[in-house]
């Protein structure tokens, strides 16, 4: 197909998307699909939600929220009320999209590489219905070239060019759980397209939904800068987390350390030491541009100690909870432990890579008898441990010869939990600002 087709698909799309005619279809309903989905539907688009979970496509087309960072009255009322969205496992329906966001986990191996087979298998799904005039966003966190050097290929495979037959660009997600502040829409996001006519057809997408885009040179560019926002946090949580460490070792109060040095009004920023890193994104991303590197014969050290750190953390903590009850003439086996927390970050329902749940294995592992409660996650499986969250009771603390708070959840009142627990080892810094009770308190 000739170039001079491209302004009049890009034209059309831009248009469609400004008068939100345009049919927008996401791929993958988690923590991210949902929500882009539901701010989609919001300002008036048809959204079509594509999963391959059933469960999760009947519980959309019910108007039923399983994420909490959707509204569920928003939900509802845009599914049963407005018939803005639903949900379909049909690929065949892509076809119908003029607008495909691709929004599917990325993890790692076993080995700490690149993982892309969700990503390659929607991009596959996409190619067999892709059509002149549409538009295809990878929001999937990922290395540096993947929109250039793995989807475009096969979407090319069908004849069809970038840039002239369809649109292609990266956006990567910005989403912070449980944050009520930053959400979808008021969240900056960055945009990179696989040529300029892809960007200006991905700037008119976002630009109806969010209130900053940020546009840059190209796709390359913006996978960077997701990866490099997670490697920040990664590196920044590692030195604290080995400071927590060696104060442990030099009997210092790594909070006090932190707190003090946090008066300094410039040339610092707060990052606190915790269990370990968890979710879908720091403790993996960093490894996508660790792997990457290799490629240019490249050494990143500070990804790979900053990894080593941070996997260091629940061995480190179980360690300590072994120390304390030794302190006290108890061990380890046959203690009974309770935790509390098993989401990754606070006031969030999502424990995929949590180090609670980590901990919690080496617990059971070295022969604890643990039971754990947490509001937001009431049942846990990993293919070995079935538990479900026990209520927090005045017995239930008492009965424990330990009580570790692993997630720092709102809803739950430590100043209870130090009043009627034995011994409490606090790796998050929950119970600051408690003054009675302290005497059964130990801190990271």
């Amino acid at each position: 197909m000739s170039s001079s087709t491209a302004p009049v698909h890009a034209g059309e799309l831009i248009r469609k998307f400004e008068k939100r005619t345009a049919r927008v279809g996401v791929v993958g309903l988690g923590y991210v699909g949902l929500p882009l989905a539901v701010e989609k539907a919001k300002v008036g688009f048809q959204v079509v939600g594509f999963d391959r979970n059933a469960a999760r496509v009947a519980s959309v087309n019910l108007g039923v929220n399983y994420i909490e960072d959707v509204v569920d009255a928003e939900l509802r009322d845009l599914v049963l009320d407005h018939k803005r969205m639903e949900a379909s496992s049909e690929w065949g329906r892509l076809a119908e999209m003029d607008a495909i966001v691709i929004c599917v986990p990325t993890p790692l191996t076993r080995n700490l590489t690149p993982d892309l087979q969700f990503v390659e298998a929607v991009t596959r799904e996409v190619a067999r219905r892709l059509r002149p005039g549409q538009f295809v966003s990878l929001e999937s966190t990922t290395y540096p070239g993947t929109t250039e050097e793995v989807i475009k290929p096969i979407l090319e495979s069908t004849g069809l060019r970038e840039g002239e037959d369809f649109h292609l660009a990266f956006s990567p997600e910005r989403v912070d759980p449980g944050n009520k502040r930053f959400t979808t829409r008021n969240t900056s996001k960055v945009v990179g397209a696989a040529g300029p006519s892809s960007l200006e057809v991905a700037l008119a997408f976002y630009r109806q939904t969010i209130q900053e885009v940020v546009p840059v040179s190209s796709s390359r560019v913006a996978e960077m800068v997701k990866v490099f926002e997670n490697t920040f946090r990664s590196v920044n949580i590692a030195l604290v987390n080995e400071l927590a460490m060696l104060c442990d070792r030099m009997d210092l109060d790594v909070w006090e350390v932190l707190d003090a040095a946090g008066t300094k009004p410039f040339g610092i920023m707060p990052f606190y030491p915790g269990p370990g890193v968890g979710g879908h994104c720091i403790p993996l991303d960093p490894h996508y541009l660790e792997w990457k590197a290799r490629e240019f014969n490249f050494n990143t050290r500070f990804i790979a100690l900053a990894g080593e750190i941070n996997r260091r953390m629940p061995e480190f903590v179980v360690g300590k909870a072994m120390r304390v009850l030794s302190d006290r003439g108890l061990g380890l086996r046959s203690a009974r432990v309770l935790v509390l927390g098993l989401a990754y970050k606070k006031d969030v329902d999502d424990a995929r890579e949590s180090p609670g749940a980590e901990v919690l294995g080496l617990l059971v592992a070295r022969g604890a008898r643990v039971e754990y409660h947490d509001p937001h996650v009431p049942r846990y499986g990993d293919g070995r441990l079935d538990l479900r969250s026990v209520a927090l009771t005045e017995s239930a603390l008492d009965l424990a010869d330990l009580v570790v708070i692993l997630t720092d959840h709102s809803d739950v009142d430590y100043a209870f939990v130090l009043r009627h627990a034995r011994l409490v080892l606090d790796t998050r810094n929950a119970t600051r600002g408690l003054k009675a009770d302290r005497d059964r308190l130990v801190l990271l």
